[in-house]
């Protein structure tokens, strides 16, 4: 009994732990538009909650969401990146490349 009741709360730490999501930092140098949300310069943290990025600004922490097509990109990226294009002359994010996975969150689908 005592073996069963250590291996449920292994298991139950274990996807606790799993679920937490992690989050990424990113500094956006002016204005951007990321998917449907407008956000300010400044510096931000970034997780992933199912089909959405959050984006947690770090001076206030005001979370906005966007939807995001999460993509394996099949190798690790080596920091966090923001690629970025000017569009009617405004910063337009089209991904984010999560350091240390092999992750893309992609805004321009």
């Amino acid at each position: 009994m005592k073996k069963l009741a250590c291996v449920s709360i292994l298991a139950f730490s274990f996807l606790t732990l799993a679920s937490a999501a992690k989050s990424y930092h990113i500094v956006l140098a002016g204005p951007a538009k990321v998917g449907n949300l407008e956000l300010k310069a400044g510096n931000y943290a970034v997780k992933v909650d199912g089909a959405n990025a959050v984006f947690t600004r770090e001076n206030t922490d005001k979370s906005f969401s966007a939807p995001v097509k999460v993509e394996n990109a099949g190798r690790k990226f080596a920091e966090t990146t923001v690629e970025s294009t000017t569009a009617s002359g405004e910063n337009v994010v089209q991904d984010i490349q999560l350091g240390g996975t092999g992750t893309q969150l992609d805004f321009s689908y």
